[in-house]
């Protein structure tokens, strides 16, 4: 999750607002929601449950309820399971509003005092050595 400062006025409106948050890990965001007050309730959306609960949360969305989508770090969507719920509610004629937040590739590049001008975000490596040795060559 990061820096719980490091959210904006936005977000936190909208999760004030909708009628449930889903997130990767419920732990982590009650503490985001708790530190501002926040009792919207959350439910569990990670790798693992995927592919059950998103047809649950588009149920909620068809039903005209809103759902907003988080992760612990991190944009949901980017290197993360979100992309799945958003394809599908896209799919679906549902309007998706992304709520654009502080990002740490973004702000590692501003402090790497490096041309940040052009650069390539290639997501996870793999977590196996040899893999990622060889991937890592092949990005050179």
């Amino acid at each position: 999750m990061g820096n719980l400062e490091d959210i904006t006025l936005r977000a936190l409106r909208v999760l004030g607002e909708v009628d449930v948050i889903a997130c990767e890990d419920t732990r982590r965001t009650r503490t985001l929601l708790a530190r501002h007050g926040i009792r919207t309730p959350t439910v569990s959306y990670f790798e693992h449950n995927k592919l059950r609960r998103g047809p649950e949360l588009l149920r909620l969305l068809t039903a005209g309820r809103s759902v907003a989508l988080v992760t612990d770090a991190g944009t949901p969507g980017v290197s993360d399971p979100g992309f799945l719920l958003v394809r599908e509610a896209r799919a679906a004629g549902i309007p998706v509003v992304p709520v654009p937040g502080p990002s740490a590739l973004v702000a590692a590049l501003s402090a790497a005092g490096v041309p940040a001008d052009r650069f390539v975000f290639e997501g996870f490596l793999p977590s196996r050595p040899g893999r990622r040795r060889n991937r890592l060559r092949a990005l050179r």
